[in-house]
């Protein structure tokens, strides 16, 4: 049966490695995967997914405007499509993630999601948003803040490393922009 996954975390945690071993799980058994990252996140090329241990693998872009739905309906029609993943799921609208509802509960294939849960300044991204109310299954997959603590929010930095308190909800980066914490030392580099 298929199912509407959601795996989330904060930085760091391995969600693009995740996907990545997932994809190859499935071609390694002679299935399809089809891939969707963000258009936004551009960092490691146009069209790739890329994780920071060095794997990486075509995907098709998304952006508000992108009909996923429309996407795998018209895949369908060439080849068979065993799983789709999403990278960058935090950046996709409360629409698309009923499209990816739609082709888990339509079109019978499972969609497995990676995502971060919250923004920097401890608020939900749509996208995680309606996943975390519609996926029918939720995963966290972990890493450690600095103090050892499960870190669960992220902070932006300065170029100089000091906490970024306002900005635009999506900017892209890296290590060099954002730093995985814990609650408590989250609230600590946020609070004046």
């Amino acid at each position: 049966m298929a199912k509407l996954y959601f795996n989330y975390s904060t930085m760091n945690a391995g969600k693009s490695t995740t996907l990545l071993q997932s994809s190859f799980n499935y071609q390694e058994r002679g299935m399809r995967p089809f891939l969707f990252t963000a258009a936004l996140d551009d960092r490691y090329g146009v069209g790739k997914i890329s994780s920071r241990i060095g794997l990486q693998a075509e995907a098709s872009l998304f952006s508000a405007e992108t009909d996923l739905l429309k996407v795998i309906e018209e895949e369908l029609e060439n080849q068979l499509i065993d799983c789709v993943m999403v990278d960058e799921a935090q950046f996709l609208t409360k629409g698309q993630v009923f499209q990816l509802s739609e082709i888990t509960d339509k079109l019978k294939i499972p969609v497995l999601a990676y995502g971060l849960r919250t923004d920097f300044q401890g608020n939900l991204f749509e996208g995680s948003q309606y996943l975390l109310a519609w996926a029918d299954e939720l995963r966290e997959l972990k890493t450690i803040c600095h103090c050892g603590k499960k870190a669960t929010m992220v902070i932006r930095v300065s170029e100089d490393g000091q906490p970024v308190r306002e900005g635009a909800q999506k900017e892209i980066g890296g290590n060099d922009r954002y730093v995985a914490l814990c609650r408590l030392h989250f609230k600590k580099a946020t609070q004046n």
